[in-house]
């Protein structure tokens, strides 16, 4: 399961000419070399428009990159890998990211106990950023349906537990009250029993 920003969960950059975002997901360090290989533009040979749209680039990549990152933080050990991203090539030859996502383990896990652990890293991942995308938000409505299933699971297994616990207080109380019936007199004993429901 992935979460992440997309161009749909975040605003898109102000409008202006803008490249193809058919561009696949790439590793943030491979496209580190990839960008100082290009040339880019200088400030002066950019028109006012091409300027804006760099800003908005810039402003749109610094909010992709913190939410991946938020993701990435809460997730811990089920982020499969790092944050991947897609990019889109601003007027001054330079690549943002304007979308991306994090790949994370929602396997369930050994027992209920690591399962409803588990849902809830994946829940508080999903919820992590600021603002939260619309994906994210149903990875943790599902996060919330694993954790009670992991909680229904761990009640079943505590009351199945409860039953010799039960079947004793059952065997105490036919003890007790045979122990006062038994004794033929008008005087009565007052035993407290608790029942479990």
């Amino acid at each position: 399961m992935q979460i992440g920003s997309s161009l749909s969960g975040l605003p898109p950059p102000q409008a202006g000419p803008r490249a193809a975002t058919d561009t696949p997901p790439t590793n943030p360090a491979a496209n580190d070399k990839t960008e100082s290989s290009r040339a880019p533009a200088t400030n002066q040979q950019l028109t006012e428009e091409q300027r804006a749209q760099v800003q908005a680039l810039k402003s749109r990549d610094r909010e992709v990159r913190a939410h991946e990152a938020a993701h990435m933080a809460a997730a811990g050990g089920l982020a499969r890998g790092g944050a991947s991203y897609s990019y889109e090539t601003g007027p001054d030859n330079r690549r943002y990211a304007v979308g991306g996502e994090v790949s994370i383990n929602t396997s369930p896990g050994n027992s209920p106990e690591e399962t409803l652990q588990k849902a809830e890293t994946i829940r508080a991942a999903a919820q992590a950023p600021a603002k939260p995308s619309q994906q994210d938000l149903a990875i943790a409505a599902s996060a919330g349906k694993m954790a009670a299933e992991a909680r229904a699971e761990l009640a079943a297994q505590q009351f199945s537990g409860d039953d010799d616990d039960r079947s004793r207080t059952q065997a105490r109380a036919v003890e007790n009250y045979t122990q006062t019936s038994s004794t033929g007199t008008s005087e009565q004993k007052s035993v407290g029993i608790n029942l479990i429901a």
